[in-house]
């Protein structure tokens, strides 16, 4: 390790412990103990990721009030979006998914409402860079893959209307139930976001060497549970569609085919990243299997509408024998 890396470290331990105790003597105690377990789980010091008592006494914060909540969703933000090192930025984002994923019902809500105005870069880290050397800057190019990924979990979650780990996402037969009462449009615009999910899956940086670092490695492996989740969900809505294919307009079947291939896209991307995890092969020989049939319904179609067309122009200018 380099003298500056060194330094480099020394000083955000020392930057760490004067934060700490300048909460310590805060006078607003509440505030200022939800923000020392923030900081107690997003340390400077190591790479590896937060321990699982530290991940725990974050997501205890919302077995409280709303207002509780609220605090420590403010101070894990202010951490992510005050800090220029590319270690604490992933630690800080690691611990929103285990929000997301472990979280109660109110520190998720607390979330997904931050800020005020939502939108599709709420974490608003598209910019994030922390040139210090030439590993932070790769792990920089994580930490943006990470946010679009947490990101795109949220909006699929509103999208859905449950979160991805909910008791209501394990249901099947209760999402069942909800997909058969669902127009095609609406199945066809969730499985967009199921896609747009997938695709940035799919984005994730050319360095897969910094798998070897433990808290990437961590980072990716709750990524690939999320991604077996959306395909899950997946599953379901293109197996709906199938049933559904003597109702879809033309334009409705090219959409939905396309979709399937984008889908099928990243799964060529996702492999080197994803080794050896969620193969899904039921889902992906489904997938070519409905393929083939929205094609042929899509010719059928294309071809119905041309037969009334060749006839009106046949009646407009009959044959001329000579």
């Amino acid at each position: 390790m380099g003298y500056r890396k060194k330094l480099r470290i020394v000083l955000g331990i020392l930057k760490d412990k004067g934060t700490l105790i300048k909460t310590t003597l805060s006078p607003k105690r509440q505030k200022s103990s939800i923000r020392r377990v923030i900081l107690r789980a997003t340390t400077h010091g190591s790479t590896a990721p937060p321990s699982g008592h530290r991940i725990a006494a974050a997501i205890s914060l919302g077995h409280g009030s709303r207002a509780t909540a609220c605090a420590c969703i403010q101070a894990l933000m202010d951490r992510l979006h005050h800090t220029s090192s590319a270690s604490v930025a992933l630690k800080c984002l690691y611990i929103i998914h285990n929000i997301i994923g472990k979280g109660s019902f109110i520190l998720k809500d607390q979330l997904s409402i931050y800020p005020c105005f939502g939108g599709r870069n709420f974490l608003n880290l598209s910019m994030f860079r922390d040139d210090s050397d030439s590993e932070t800057w790769e792990i920089s190019t994580w930490v943006r893959w990470y946010a679009g990924i947490l990101e795109q979990n949220l909006m699929v979650s509103r999208i859905l209307g449950y979160h991805l780990y909910s008791s209501r996402a394990k249901n099947d037969s209760s999402k069942k139930d909800k997909i058969l009462a669902f127009s095609n449009s609406d199945l066809l615009k969730e499985i967009d976001f199921l896609v747009d999910f997938a695709d940035q899956v799919g984005n994730a940086p050319n360095s897969l060497y910094l798998q070897r670092k433990i808290l990437v490695h961590e980072v990716v492996r709750l990524v690939s549970e999320d991604y077996r989740l959306v395909q899950r969900e997946m599953s379901l809505r293109v197996a709906e569609l199938g049933l559904r294919m003597m109702s879809l307009s033309f334009s409705d079947c090219t959409q939905f085919l396309n979709s399937l291939n984008r889908f099928e896209d990243c799964k060529e991307r996702t492999c080197s990243l994803l080794v050896n995890r969620n193969r899904n092969d039921d889902l992906w020989d489904s997938m070519k299997e409905t393929k083939a049939k929205v094609s042929v319904m899509m010719m059928e179609k294309k071809e119905g509408k041309m037969f009334p067309l060749l006839t009106e122009f046949s009646q407009l200018f009959p044959l001329v024998g000579f």
